[in-house]
């Protein structure tokens, strides 16, 4: 269900030279842009380095990120300190407009003013300037004025600079700082609200990780829950996920993919673990969940040759080569679907996504070969693929809720790619 993919190889090793891994030590400014993830908004596909342009939906049309190179026409070369951190901070351009909270300044208020001052000299002194003019928004006229963002900012910006918590210890301290700040989970991983603010911005709120669902893809739940969160995972367990993308049992797939290939595999394990720590504390957002337990009657049935399981023929035409009958896969390979908590997430958009559009592997300092799962959705109907979903969702000792052929069609609408395939395949 997965192939090589060389084509990553190449993306991969162009992040490790950005990094400048050909000397393994990074920077202290290196280090905090790569935990900020910086690199990954700020540079569209085949562009430069921080020169913006890349493409991000949102529910009222379509932005694109900002060139923050230090070029003086485009970039960001004439800010003064003061103005970089009331950009990163505050959400406020140098000639006064507001930025769009896609950019994670609700997250970034808690940096540090010591971290603050690397980062400026960092983006001002060793990144090179690219001439690249910002690309207007899409959101037509009168959603696109700005003016309203500063009343949004009133209603859910706090702008607190992290403090340590005198009850923690100093590598839990450190984790949250991470977590909360510069690493910016909240941005995918915590609900949003009506006004597509995150719900909660640390612990104290019982909201915060506890999952999100952004562009198709469900960010899972971080919290101990040990249903669909990190209930069942250990620390180093963590850890591993996080530099290399991968456990025996799991794989990063969607936005995180990107997050594992530019941000969390630079970070030095002391910081990984303090991440790990931090997240393993949180208190599960359903203690009233139960661990799935594996349940061997499908394995059985499928070696009968009885496919009268819903979704039980497409799972056997399309999946069971590399996520094996008994759904558990390969160590590091191909990723267990038995007893997966992303499996096992109320919200289904993940895996149907992984379905329709396919998905790949991180590629790593330790693992640059990369593979990828092709995408099915140009092959199967919506109605296959929420069968076949539902297979693999109430299998092995998954039990969870079904999927119809009507969330498969919603999500399929946002990917014209696998359209225009099935319509190729049916002229063929």
């Amino acid at each position: 269900m997965l192939k090589w993919n060389t084509r990553l190889t190449a993306l991969s090793l162009l992040a490790l030279s950005h990094y400048g891994l050909a000397n393994p030590v990074l920077t202290k400014g290196q280090e905090l842009v790569a935990a900020g993830d910086c690199v990954a908004c700020h540079t569209a596909p085949g562009g430069k380095n921080f020169a913006g342009g890349l493409k991000m939906s949102t529910p009222i049309g379509a932005i694109y990120s900002t060139n923050i190179t230090p070029d003086k026409e485009y970039g960001i070369g004439n800010y003064t300190y003061d103005d970089f951190v009331k950009a990163v901070r505050g959400g406020i351009a140098k000639d006064g407009h507001h930025l769009y909270p896609a950019m994670p300044y609700i997250s970034f208020s808690k940096i540090t003013d010591a971290d603050m001052k690397v980062l400026y000299e960092y983006f001002m002194h060793s990144v090179p300037a690219v001439s690249q003019k910002n690309r207007d928004s899409d959101i037509p006229w009168p959603l696109n004025m700005r003016w309203p963002l500063a009343i949004w900012n009133q209603l859910f910006y706090d702008g607190k600079i992290y403090q340590n918590d005198p009850h923690q210890s100093p590598q839990w301290n450190r984790g949250a700082y991470l977590v909360q700040g510069l690493a910016h989970c909240g941005t995918c991983h915590t609900p949003r609200g009506i006004g597509f603010q995150e719900k909660a911005l640390d612990q104290q709120n019982p909201a915060y990780l506890t999952g999100g669902t952004l562009e198709g893809w469900h960010a899972p739940d971080l919290t101990g829950n040990v249903k669909d969160g990190l209930g069942r995972w250990s620390t180093s367990q963590l850890v591993e996920f996080l530099k290399t993308g991968r456990t025996d049992q799991s794989a990063a797939f969607g936005s995180m993919t990107d997050v594992i290939e530019h941000s969390t595999q630079y970070l030095s394990q002391q910081d990984l673990t303090a991440i790990a720590l931090y997240l393993k504390s949180l208190k599960p957002a359903n203690d009233k969940a139960v661990a799935p337990k594996e349940d061997g009657s499908t394995s059985i049935a499928l070696l009968k040759g009885d496919l009268s399981q819903r979704g039980a023929r497409e799972y056997m035409d399309n999946c069971s080569a590399c996520h094996r009958i008994d759904g558990k896969g390969y160590a590091k390979t191909f990723p267990s679907l038995a007893l997966n908590s992303a499996v096992l997430s109320d919200d289904p958009s993940s895996l149907i996504s992984v379905v329709l559009k396919g998905s790949k592997m991180a590629v790593t300092q330790d693992a640059i070969t990369g593979l990828t799962m092709p995408d099915f959705g140009w092959r199967l109907t919506n109605q296959q693929v929420a069968d076949v979903v539902t297979f693999i969702r109430q299998s092995w000792g998954n039990n969870t809720s079904a999927v119809t052929a009507d969330q498969v069609k919603k999500l399929r609408n946002k990917d014209s790619t696998s359209e225009r395939k099935q319509e190729d395949n049916k002229l063929h």
